[in-house]
């Protein structure tokens, strides 16, 4: 019999396979998990795409705003209904009651009436009553000053009784039903004594009111003979109240409908970048970690199970270094293993990868002076500017060489016409400039648009964890205005005291996480895309148009511009629908639909 030899170094080998493991382990943590592009672009030609101020002048007058440019409150708030009825695709006529005289009302479907005085409209507000008594449509869309000519048709509002004096709006109750985010209260900042105080005709329906025991009408629309009266009584015209208003003008007629975005958009910023500076004492207090490890084991983490739970896509938009040089002379990142580890897991979720910068210094030339509100660097030239872009670039692209990089976000939102038009013509790659949707101190704020220029505009509504009174106001408005999302978070936030860092990193993220339950307990099928999509999707939206016919039979939804798919927000305020055509709906709140359109004409049956 022959005897199996026994060798030595079999436990030598074990030993080796456990280092080899080791080893693979470590080579995947260090470059991130090996991703397949999952995103196709959802961007359309150029030809194919209008700016909003384009496709409007294609499109009747049906609108007249009647204004009062010597009425203060009235001419601080006209721009901001321009553009909420540009966003809407209503084509509007104005007129300056202080300088013009009001036209005939019936070449007209609806008017709105912007200023709190109705006395300088004269008896053009009584005929305008009559005209809305055999079938027009009219919206009041300021509180409305107490004078004699207001008392003479306010019971045509639906008011029985009024006062001189005015509610305070601290906090307003949206009904059930109304808007997206209803059933709840929501607190405004600096309130005043806002609200008309009246008391209204049972017959006519409220829809929004303070948040006390007065319970004072703040929204409601009321039935005058064959036409609609919709009151709004809050005082408050400022741009993240402008859902508040596309809900009460949608209120007019058997239906109203306006094109939407429809699209929840989640950025990273500064993500992936190298670690952050910062002071890192809340994060040793309360993990026993250094910065690095915390983003490795804890930050980073959480933000996977917040994208897993909602399905969030997150654009993840890439700072190579934190120099603070402007010279234009380049120092190549040395180090890339954090990029590929986060990059690449983040695309192997849906995400993608944007720009962010060079460095964490904004693009303004040295005819900027930040004062003493920012302690950036200024840049010398554009050459400066493109040297560092070209190195973000490369070093994107050597990451990353599969993956379309579109989107730039500047750093704090800070970009210097100069700037832009260097980056507009110089990058065509580029599609997507993502800043801010109110303007702060050097800012570069932004409307949902396509410019003329051809540059995708995606300001950011909301950002960071502290979740305040504004930001979910704002929220809610957005929802309703454009049916969009998108949130800005910086991995930097639990290292800033300012951005909640001495709360605690794990309040911040249960914060962060009660925000999106909102959300998508508000809006459950809201698209979640990822930057370029949602650019997309602005294309989409700053073409299309829509005209409607309104019949006994059926509501028909004519879209100019029509592509591919289009998204509205209909609200059916008589009847019952019936069978759908050219598109599908589905139901949102109460009597608010979204329509999601697959073809140029839509009708709705009624019952």
């Amino acid at each position: 019999m022959i005897k199996k030899r026994k060798y030595k170094f079999t436990s030598l080998l074990f030993a080796f396979g456990i280092l080899v493991v080791l080893a693979i382990g470590l080579f995947i943590e260090r470059n991130g998990i090996n991703y397949t592009s999952k995103q196709s672009s959802y961007y359309l030609n150029v030809s194919q795409v209008k700016t909003k101020s384009e496709a409007l002048s294609a499109i009747p007058v049906n609108n007249l705003v009647i204004f009062n440019s010597s009425n203060e409150t009235s001419a601080s708030a006209i721009n901001n209904f321009k553009q909420l009825f540009e966003d809407m695709k209503v084509s509007t006529a104005y007129v300056d009651v202080a300088t013009e005289t009001i036209p005939d009302f019936t070449s007209y479907k609806s008017v709105v009436v912007l200023t709190p005085d109705i006395e300088p409209l004269g008896v053009k507000a009584i005929e305008l009553m009559d005209w809305v008594e055999a079938g027009g449509n009219v919206m009041f869309a300021m509180t409305i000053q107490k004078d004699n000519m207001s008392s003479i048709i306010e019971h045509k509002l639906g008011v029985v009784t009024s006062a001189y004096e005015y509610a305070l709006v601290n906090k307003v109750h949206i009904k059930d039903g109304f808007m997206l985010g209803g059933g709840k209260d929501y607190k405004i900042d600096e309130a005043f004594e806002s609200a008309w105080g009246v008391e209204l005709d049972s017959s006519a329906h409220v829809h929004m009111t303070t948040a006390d025991d007065n319970k004072t009408p703040l929204i409601w629309d009321y039935q005058l003979g064959s036409g609609r009266v919709v009151v709004d009584n809050f005082g408050i015209y400022v741009k993240a109240m402008r859902g508040f208003y596309s809900a009460s003008y949608s209120l007019l007629d058997d239906v109203g409908v306006y094109p939407v975005i429809n699209s929840a958009a989640f950025t990273l910023d500064d993500f992936p970048s190298p670690v952050p500076n910062g002071d890192g004492k809340y994060i040793k207090h309360d993990y026993h970690m250094n910065i690095s490890e915390f983003y490795t084991n804890v930050w980073w983490p959480n933000m996977i199970s917040l994208s897993e739970k909602y399905g969030i896509k997150y654009t993840g938009v890439v700072i190579e270094n934190y120099e603070n040089d402007t010279s234009g002379k380049i120092k190549r990142q040395s180090d890339s293993s954090r990029f590929t580890y986060f990059g690449n897991m983040l695309l192997q979720m849906g995400g993608e990868i944007g720009y962010h910068g060079y460095n964490h210094q904004p693009f303004s030339l040295s005819n900027v002076d930040y004062g003493d509100a920012f302690e950036y660097h200024t840049w010398p030239n554009t050459k400066a500017i493109g040297n560092s872009l070209n190195e973000l670039i490369r070093f994107t692209n050597s990451l990353f060489p599969t993956e379309e990089k579109s989107v730039y976000v500047p750093p704090s939102n800070i970009l210097s016409v100069e700037a832009r038009d260097f980056i507009v013509k110089k990058y065509p790659q580029i599609k997507v400039i993502a800043s801010s949707y109110f303007s702060k101190t050097f800012e570069y704020e932004q409307e949902f648009a396509v410019a003329n220029d051809g540059m995708i505009e995606e300001p950011r509504i909301s950002s960071g964890t502290i979740i305040d009174d504004y930001i979910k106001l704002t929220m809610v408005s957005e929802l309703n205005m454009h049916y969009v999302s998108h949130h800005f978070v910086h991995p930097d936030d639990p290292l800033d005291v300012d951005r909640g860092a001495k709360l605690g990193w794990d309040r911040m993220f249960e914060n962060l996480s009660k925000q999106m339950d909102w959300l998508y307990k508000a809006a459950p099928n809201i698209r979640n895309q990822t930057e370029s999509q949602m650019g997309g999707a602005i294309q989409r939206f700053s073409s299309i148009t829509v005209t409607k016919e309104v019949t006994d039979a059926a509501f028909t939804f004519k879209l100019g511009n029509f592509v591919d798919e289009a998204y509205l927000m209909v609200r059916i305020n008589k009847g019952e629908i019936g069978k759908v055509s050219g598109g599908e709906l589905e139901h949102l709140t109460g009597n608010l639909y979204l329509l999601h359109a697959t073809n140029n004409t839509v009708t709705i049956q009624r019952k």
